[in-house]
């Protein structure tokens, strides 16, 4: 196998080289944790870009519009790789435990997913983390075959098994690393212990293994994919050679990389500089938010629709809930402390411009309940307000007392949590309020009355 002899002798070019200075070092494995985390999260269907994964690594930038559990994969992947190399630093062996410590790293927490049952049906399952699976796992193929892994009962002894073959091999006088590394990856993959993630603990396994013995870490690159899965399908059929040489070669490549670092030179890839161009755009993007800008006609056309509007008819939802407990319920919005009727979606242009005259504009939605029904309580009143307040360069939500305040910039809109979050915020304070009224009524040793 060349690929795997060559990486042989650019470990010895390697060894040569070290110790290698630690400010390079350091250089050398930022570089690989970063394409670690993007390429391995992404061959799995991650939707964050190399730009959006440095960010989160290196600044903690969220990307908007991409999903939490995507960030938490990244994150939970970063962390992952930390374990590993404080146990590798550690010489710690390899265990079931650290397994499944792993996978309890990538996959943050437990959730639902789509999956096929043993007779090829479509199905719902629930992915647990740091456990073996208590489903069968099998996939279609993109023939609409059912391709089969090991079943819940076979996985535990398979497990013992595999980690039984690994000691086997360490203990072998003339081991050869590379190919341990890259045939343990495939064994764990053709067991497919878990529900989910097992393609990313294997790569960090078999990765795991390679440092062990000084090696860099293998990086399987997103755009590649389709050759990896291919070698991976050839040992399914029984020819496991080619997956080997294709590890070999990628294991090559890091090699060169690494001794270029240790040699004081650059580590940049070819299409890295597209890369950080894209971070670049991150950087700008981010540095927009934080200063904000001026409020413009497109900008507050985006930023008012649809949030004005769904931020009302969600707080009207969750009046509905404490109307039947009053005599009387009143809606109203004030345009900077006048009944106005410019919200509504054909005066939008309207309420554009009446916000772009002024230097501060406040729209309040306000809901009155009079009247609280309860004998035994009492009666009292409650006000339901939230105010938008614009300014020049932010617009700024609050409740009452500030019991609850957000801002954000006109060319970040509020999303449909913000205003879950407004609400939710709204309705809790309209029940402590009563729930407070119900406590003042029972110090008094007064039962309060059922409510209606």
């Amino acid at each position: 196998m060349d690929s795997v002899a060559k990486a042989l002798q650019l470990k010895k070019e390697l060894d040569q080289l070290r110790p290698i200075k630690p400010e390079d070092e350091r250089r050398i494995m930022d570089k690989f944790r970063l394409d670690w985390n993007y390429h391995s999260n992404n061959l799995e269907g991650n939707s964050l870009t190399y730009g959006e994964t440095k960010a989160l690594i290196l600044f903690g930038i969220t990307a908007q519009g991409k999903p939490l559990k995507d960030h938490f994969e990244i994150t939970g992947h970063n962390e992952a790789i930390n374990l590993v190399l404080d146990v590798v630093r550690e010489e710690r062996p390899l265990s079931e435990n650290f397994i499944r410590e792993l996978h309890k790293l990538l996959l943050k927490e437990s959730y639902e997913a789509d999956a096929i049952t043993p007779d090829g049906k479509p199905t719902k399952k629930r992915i647990t983390i740091g456990a073996y699976k208590t489903q069968p796992n099998h996939v279609k193929t993109k023939t609409g075959e059912i391709f089969r892994f090991s079943t819940p009962e076979e996985t535990p002894a398979l497990m013992h098994d595999l980690m039984e073959w690994l000691r086997e091999k360490k203990g072998e006088k003339d081991i050869n690393p590379v190919l341990v590394a890259a045939e343990y990856h495939y064994r764990f993959i053709r067991i497919h212990p878990f529900d989910d993630g097992n393609g990313r603990v294997a790569r960090i396994l078999m990765n795991f293994i390679l440092m062990q013995y000084g090696f860099p870490p293998v990086i399987i690159k997103t755009e590649d994919k389709e050759n990896y899965f291919s070698v991976l399908r050839l040992a399914d059929a029984g020819q496991i050679e080619p997956f080997i040489e294709y590890i070999g070669d990628n294991l090559v490549r890091s090699l060169e990389i690494m001794i270029k670092g240790a040699n004081g030179e650059s580590v940049e890839e070819p299409d890295d500089l597209d890369k950080e161009i894209a971070l670049l755009d991150k950087k700008l993007e981010s540095l927009i938010n934080l200063s904000g800008v001026v409020k413009s006609k497109g900008y507050l056309t985006n930023f008012l629709n649809p949030f004005i509007y769904s931020l009302q008819e969600e707080l009207r939802k969750s009046w509905r809930v404490f109307e039947k407990h009053y005599d009387k319920s009143v809606s109203r919005i004030l345009l900077n402390g006048s009944k106005t009727n410019l919200l509504f979606k054909h005066s939008l242009h309207l309420l554009v411009d009446e916000v772009l005259g002024k230097t501060e504009t406040e729209i309040t939605i306000i809901n009155s309940f009079s009247g609280f029904k309860a004998a035994a309580v009492g009666s009292f009143d409650f006000t339901s307000q939230v105010s938008v307040v614009f300014h020049e360069d932010q617009v700024i939500i609050s409740l009452p007392e500030d019991y609850l305040v957000i801002s954000s910039t006109y060319n970040k809109p509020l999303e449909q949590d913000d205003i879950r979050k407004i609400v939710n915020a709204d309705k809790r304070r309209h029940k402590e309020l009563i729930e407070n009224k119900i406590r003042e009524a029972e110090s008094k040793n007064v039962t309060p009355a059922r409510k209606p």
